[in-house]
């Protein structure tokens, strides 16, 4: 909406800066261009009213020659004055370190006419400087030239931060792994050494020797593994894969606890354990109620977990793994033969269980940071930046496929309404409910984001005209259903309006897709809300651009 507005105020104040002196001239064209002059500038003044309205700077410039407007959050937040700002004096407000970047991709945006992202720290006059986010878009004449860029900068001081401490987190964990490193190859040093004095005693103690030297061998080598590993399913599989060759007379089962903490779901086994197929909740297991190692010797009922009362016949033991303070899972062993469980055994396989929970904790935590970095804080649903990236492939794979692709942009109706009856907290009730129906509304393998306000978009592969339009339907139709209850009082009826696009139809790029179905949503909200509206077709494509070329010259 505001990009509208000002795109006219840029055409409006250039057919001005034509005109001069209209006003003065009994020439009828001139008194139809000294109105539309004022029509410009009322235009502008209008544009200046609602950037002042906006609680993040906002600012103008224009190609080649820098700043020509800032709104009053700028000075109020640099302190700086507009002689100080306007041309390129608002690069004085930069952190010295972060300047050159700022400046090199804003020349960049210039050449290539793309629009501008970058993160800097910027001048607080409170004192010290604070992260900002600025955005700019270009604003194209009916020739396609640009005329001005219109930009924004948003506070991220603390998101900032908070992912510096995150990192630091990060940083601290992998010291920690090193240093239990660094304790393993010691060790493993110190075992070559007592091999090569047992080595003269007997052939029994060699062999003994070997094979501890085999199996430390193994554990550093699943340590390195388990460290490059990408996510949690590929650490299962180094586990399953390497701790038969560590503990070769012992089976063993890998349980976590699920998201709500209440069970414990069997992950990799090697040599079946015979526990139950569907896990076992943590009362079960001593182990985890005493927070402690728990073996049992064979025969030795009175002190058996409940989840192996009916299978073990053999010593087990059971060891909690634990990441920083907390229990997220258990290690449950068990000797393939009869007999005691050898105390050399277990140390080592105390090792294994703290390397595969420092693991665990650190792909957790690595997971944990990009699902911030990828979604929707309110909502939880995917980002703008996400959808971006998602709708860029999926674009570029329905076209090398000739597949289909859909695309729904819905805004929820006089969302205004919920907030200035309600409150805000409603306002964001509304929200969490409506993405949380959209997730249920749509296949597995569609992507629903969160867009921006009250905005969302949904990609659909592999889905032509007809299929996007009848899932359209369907959710405006549904939404209205939609209870939405806040502090237990009904908020009322929600409704949506949606614009529809579909490659190849409606366009062949991200940018084409999501602008075809913004203008449809538009449509839909022109003609009165609560409908869905289909994009117009994209115009075909020149077949003989050259000749084109020839006719406009």
């Amino acid at each position: 909406m505001l990009h509208g507005s000002y795109d006219s105020w840029l055409v409006a104040l250039s057919i001005g800066l034509a005109m001069v002196g209209a006003y003065a001239s009994p020439d009828p064209v001139r008194r139809v261009t000294a109105r539309r002059v004022t029509a410009a500038r009322d235009e502008e003044a209008r544009f200046r009213m609602m950037a002042e309205a906006i609680p993040q700077i906002v600012w103008t410039a224009l190609p080649e020659h820098g700043v020509d407007f800032c709104n009053q959050r700028w000075y109020q937040l640099t302190g700086f004055t507009e002689k100080q700002t306007l041309g390129w004096g608002w690069c004085n407000g930069l952190h010295p370190d972060d300047r050159p970047v700022a400046l090199q991709n804003w020349e960049k945006a210039q050449h290539s006419g793309e629009p501008f992202e970058t993160e800097y720290r910027l001048w607080n006059a409170a004192g010290g400087y604070r992260w900002h986010l600025a955005r700019a878009t270009p604003v194209r004449d009916s020739a396609g030239v640009i005329r001005k860029w219109f930009g924004a900068c948003t506070d991220i001081d603390e998101l900032v931060c908070h992912q510096q401490a995150l990192e630091e987190q990060v940083k601290g964990h992998t010291a920690e792994m090193m240093e239990a490193n660094s304790r393993l190859q010691s060790e493993m040093r110190e075992r070559a050494l007592t091999q090569q004095e047992l080595n003269r005693q007997n052939e029994r103690m060699v062999r003994e020797l070997t094979q501890r030297s085999d199996r430390a061998t193994n554990l550093a080598k699943m340590a390195e593994l388990l460290q490059s590993s990408s996510d949690l399913q590929d650490a299962f599989s180094v586990v399953a894969g390497m701790a038969p060759k560590i503990f070769p007379e012992l089976r063993c089962a890998l349980l976590l606890f699920n998201a709500s903490h209440e069970k414990l779901e069997v992950l990799p086994i090697w040599e079946s354990c015979g526990l139950p197929a569907d896990g076992f909740g943590p009362q079960d297991c001593r182990a985890l109620r005493t927070g402690r190692v728990h073996s049992v010797a064979p025969g030795e009922h009175a002190a058996e977990c409940g989840h192996t009362q009916a299978f073990s016949r053999h010593a087990y033991c059971c060891m909690p793994l634990q990441a920083h303070g907390e229990a997220i899972g258990v290690l449950h062993f068990q000797m393939i033969e009869p007999g005691e469980l050898p105390q050399t055994v277990m140390a080592l396989a105390s090792m294994f269980a703290e390397q595969l929970s420092l693991s665990v904790a650190n792909i957790r935590l690595r997971e944990a940071l990009r699902d911030q970095a990828i979604r929707d804080p309110l909502t939880g649903l995917y980002n703008r930046r996400y959808m971006e990236e998602m709708l860029e492939r999926e674009t570029l794979r329905a076209v090398r496929a000739e597949q289909g692709l859909g695309v729904l942009m819905l805004d929820l109706d006089h969302f205004k309404n919920f907030n200035d009856t309600f409150g805000h907290d409603a306002g964001d009730t509304v929200l969490r409910e409506a993405a949380a129906f959209l997730l249920k509304s749509v296949r597995a393998e569609d992507i629903v984001c969160r867009f921006g306000g009250e905005e969302f978009i949904v990609i659909l592969p592999v889905a032509d005209l007809k299929v996007t339009q009848a899932r359209a339907e369907r959710i405006r139709s549904r939404v209205r259903e939609l209870p939405v209850l806040h502090q237990g009082k009904s908020l009322g009826m929600v409704t949506v309006s949606v614009g529809v696009a579909e490659l190849p139809q409606h366009g062949t790029s991200r940018k084409e897709l999501i602008e075809a179905a913004d203008a449809a949503l538009y449509r839909a909200k022109r003609e009165g809300r609560d409908r869905v509206a289909i994009a117009e077709p994209a115009p075909p494509a020149d077949p003989n651009p050259s000749a084109a070329a020839m006719g406009k010259s």
